[in-house]
């Protein structure tokens, strides 16, 4: 593991904890995202690991930017994701995350990013804004 990914992996477990308490919490928010949801993609530019949210026990949000958010699947089984309290991605790329070839991680455990779905993160906030949230 070079320099690079061994940073990139320190600043994704320091990035913040996000924590859904509730498998009906985790579903609420994945419905949220759904309207927003596009077109999955093989890869998405990460500098570093803005935020995240569990959404489901194979689901979680990943902000690269604060505006840019994805919604990763990672393959089954990934024991204990849904109840992690911090996670980290490991890249074999310098600055991007593809589905082909990295991971979610949290504690001892390293789960294969299955699916990248970008979410439409504009439209998202100007619907919420239309909606008076």
């Amino acid at each position: 593991m070079n320099r690079l990914t061994i940073a990139a992996l320190l600043l994704a477990c320091a990035a913040g904890v996000a924590h859904a308490d509730t498998r009906e919490t985790q579903r609420m928010h994945l419905d949220e995202y759904a309207p927003y949801l596009q077109a999955p993609v093989d890869e998405f530019p990460f500098w570093s690991l803005y935020k995240w949210q569990l959404v489901a026990p194979d689901k979680v949000v990943v902000w690269s930017t604060i505006n840019d958010a994805y919604l990763v699947t990672v393959a089954e089984p990934c024991a204990g994701l849904e109840w992690a309290r911090d996670i980290g991605v490991i890249s074999q790329q310098p600055h991007r995350i593809s589905r082909r070839f990295d991971y979610v991680t949290f504690g001892r455990e390293r789960c294969h990013i299955e699916e990248i779905r970008p979410i439409d993160s504009a439209r998202m906030r100007q619907d919420r804004r239309a909606a008076g949230q």
